[in-house]
C-alpha cells in the first residue's frame, strides 16, 4: 500500500512516519516544504517530495507521480496563538492547501482514502454541559485556527458528500511529546526549564494562564489513533482524539518543575496571555474506541519526562531547537 503523510517533517508528521516504518507492505512517501531534521533518520526508508501545498500545479504533479491509497493530511499551521497575529497565515495554509490537496485527489486518485486532521478549537467556547466534548458539540470557535480548522473539516465533509472521495475526519485534542516546537505550553515550560539548567536565562519561567484544563495525549498514541482511524474509520464520519482526561496547565508546570533540581521562580507573563482562553476543554473519546479499539498508552507523566530530556539534549548539543510550522 501507498501512503503519503503531508508535513512528513513536522512534529506530527515525523511520529507518524516513524509509526508506519514499524508497518509491513507500506510504500511511505512524504511531502515537506522547509526542514526535514526530524526525518533524518529516515529519509533511506521514506520517498520525499518537497514543494509547496499551495501551488495546485505541484500538488498535481505530485499526486499523480505518487498514486496514493491513503493520505494522511498534516501539513498545517498549528499555532493557536500565533494566528491572533497571522490570521490570514493561519487560514491559507490550513484552507488553500488542502483545497489544493483534495481537488488533485479527485481528479486523480478518487480511490484514495484520505483523513483530515481537524482540531478541539472549532469547539471553541465550550460549556459545562458539554463536558466531555463529543463530536456533536457545536462549533463555536474563539480564534482564527478554530475557524480555519471547521473550514478544513468542513470540507473533508463535502468533498464525500459531493465527490463520494472516502475520507475520514478526526479532530484531534491537546498533543504533546519530544521534538515540540515551544510555542506549545508543556514543551515552552520545558524548555525554560532546560536553558535555566545550563545556566543560559535568569531562574524565572514565564508562564501564561495556568488555570485552564486540557486533554494531553502523547503524539505517539495520537498518531496510533490516526492511523487506525485511517484504515477502520467510517467515510464521511468524525472522530475526537484524545486521552479522555484533563490535566490543568498548572498541574503540567508543577510536574516539570519536580523534575528539576534547579531553583526556579514562576513569573506571569502578559504576552504569553490569549486574547480568548476556555477555562476546560476534556475529549469524549468513545466513538474512535467503538471504531477502532484504540487506547492511549503512554503516562502524562512520562511524556513531560521525555519532552524535557528532549530540550536538555538540544541545549547540551546546541542543536536547533523545534520552530515554527509544520513542514
Amino acid at each position: 500500500m501507498r501512503v503519503l503523510i503531508t508535513g512528513i517533517a513536522g512534529f506530527v508528521g515525523s511520529a507518524l512516519a516513524s509509526l508506519l516504518l514499524d508497518e509491513p507492505g507500506l510504500e511511505i512517501h512524504g511531502t515537506i516544504h522547509r526542514h526535514d531534521w526530524r526525518i533524518r533518520a529516515m529519509r533511506g526508508h521514506l520517498h520525499l517530495h518537497k514543494g509547496d501545498l499551495r501551488n495546485p500545479s505541484w500538488v498535481d504533479e505530485m499526486i499523480q507521480e505518487v498514486q496514493p491509497d491513503l493520505l494522511l493530511h498534516l501539513a498545517a499551521w498549528s499555532d493557536v496563538g500565533g494566528s491572533w497575529s497571522q490570521p490570514w497565515v493561519a487560514y491559507e495554509l490550513n484552507i488553500h492547501c488542502q483545497l489544493n490537496l483534495l481537488e488533485a485527489v479527485r481528479r486523480f486518485a478518487p480511490k484514495c482514502r484520505v483523513l483530515v486532521v481537524g482540531s478541539n478549537e472549532v469547539y471553541g467556547r465550550v460549556r459545562a454541559e458539554d463536558l466531555p466534548v463529543d463530536e456533536e458539540t457545536p462549533f463555536r470557535p474563539n480564534s482564527p485556527y478554530g475557524v480555519s480548522k471547521i473550514a478544513q473539516d468542513m470540507m473533508g465533509y463535502q468533498y464525500w458528500c459531493n465527490y463520494g472521495l472516502p475520507i475520514v475526519r478526526v479532530r484531534s485534542f491537546n498533543n504533546i511529546g519530544p521534538g515540540q516546537a515551544d510555542d506549545f505550553v508543556a514543551s515552552a515550560f520545558a524548555r525554560q526549564i532546560a536553558e535555566i539548567e545550563a545556566g543560559q536565562r535568569e531562574a524565572v519561567l514565564q508562564v501564561g494562564n495556568l488555570t485552564a484544563v486540557r486533554d494531553f495525549t502523547d503524539v505517539r498514541d495520537v498518531v496510533a489513533a490516526y492511523w487506525l482511524a485511517a484504515q477502520k474509520g467510517e467515510p464521511g464520519a468524525v472522530y475526537n482524539v484524545g486521552s479522555g482526561q484533563g490535566q490543568s496547565i498548572q498541574a503540567i508546570l508543577d510536574i516539570l518543575l519536580e523534575m528539576s533540581s534547579a531553583d526556579i521562580r514562576v513569573e506571569e507573563d502578559p504576552s504569553r496571555l490569549r486574547p480568548s482562553d476556555v477555562p476546560v476543554m476534556i475529549c469524549d473519546n468513545r466513538r474512535l474506541i467503538a471504531a477502532t479499539g484504540w487506547q492511549p498508552g503512554i503516562d502524562l507523566r512520562h511524556t513531560l519526562q521525555d519532552v524535557l530530556n528532549g530540550w536538555r539534549l538540544d541545549i547540551q548539543g546546541n542543536r536547533a531547537a523545534p520552530q515554527g510550522v509544520s513542514a
